[in-house]
């Protein structure tokens, strides 16, 4: 999972060249700033859906620029710099860097940490988003508009997720719902029905599916549910 868009702020020109024709190979619109004023004087510097910036920069410093841009953006910010110090990593955590790696360091590795950054936030921003059960039309609304047809069976399930607001739903209390009594065939009743309505609501939307089981306990929705 990479982001859409990135202002790579360094003035290591040999670096950049090489790491935006990489990034540029990977989907990534990329945009290099030398001089993090031309940044910050660009027409849209708090825009980018990434930054990977440099410490030692001409303009702002990069700690600096950091704050700045938290001020403004949730977006992902990782630090590649061949600055060291006792005190580097905690300084650019204390700005808001969410993660700094030292030159030199591989264009693959780099690639590996914003891919793991970005699906964290990602999956922050989409757990934020609320979804939606319409009752009467029997039918999940996913963040992005998608709507998932709801069996009977399934909108018992989600009534359940409903009732617990955010908190877990325990085996016991979907099977005494679900109305299911046969002891030896409980759990796999359950999983299969879990799973077919997870599975259903990965097809219909490109959110991430919030519906996820709770070892040795039950199931849990981690998103805002509501109902219509």
């Amino acid at each position: 999972m990479l982001p859409k868009s990135m202002a790579l702020i360094d003035d290591d020109v040999d670096f950049t060249d090489a790491f935006a024709a990489f990034l540029r190979e990977q989907g990534v619109d990329v945009r290099v700033f030398p001089d993090s004023s031309d940044l910050l004087a660009s027409e849209s510097p708090f825009g980018y859906e990434f930054y990977v910036v440099d410490l030692m920069l001409p303009g702002v410093v990069g700690d600096e620029l950091i704050r700045i841009l938290r001020r403004r953006t949730d977006a992902g910010v990782l630090v590649v710099s061949g600055k060291v110090g006792a005190s580097t990593f905690e300084g650019v955590v204390d700005a808001g860097a969410d993660m700094y790696l030292e030159k030199p360091v591989s264009l693959e590795q780099i690639l590996l940490v914003i891919k793991a950054l970005q699906r964290r936030a990602v999956m922050r921003g989409q757990r934020e988003q609320s979804w939606s059960v319409d009752l009467r039309a029997s039918q999940l609304l996913a963040p992005d508009g998608a709507r998932v047809d709801l069996s009977d069976t399934d909108l018992t399930v989600m009534r359940c997720f409903l009732d617990a607001d955010g908190g877990i739903v325990t085996r016991e209390t979907l099977i005494q719902r679900l109305g299911r009594d046969d002891a030896s065939t409980l759990d796999n009743t359950l999983h299969a029905t879990i799973y077919r309505l997870r599975r259903r609501i990965e097809k219909a939307s490109k959110s991430l599916v919030p519906l996820q089981s709770e070892p040795r306990v039950g199931y849990i929705f981690r998103a805002p549910l509501k109902s219509l």
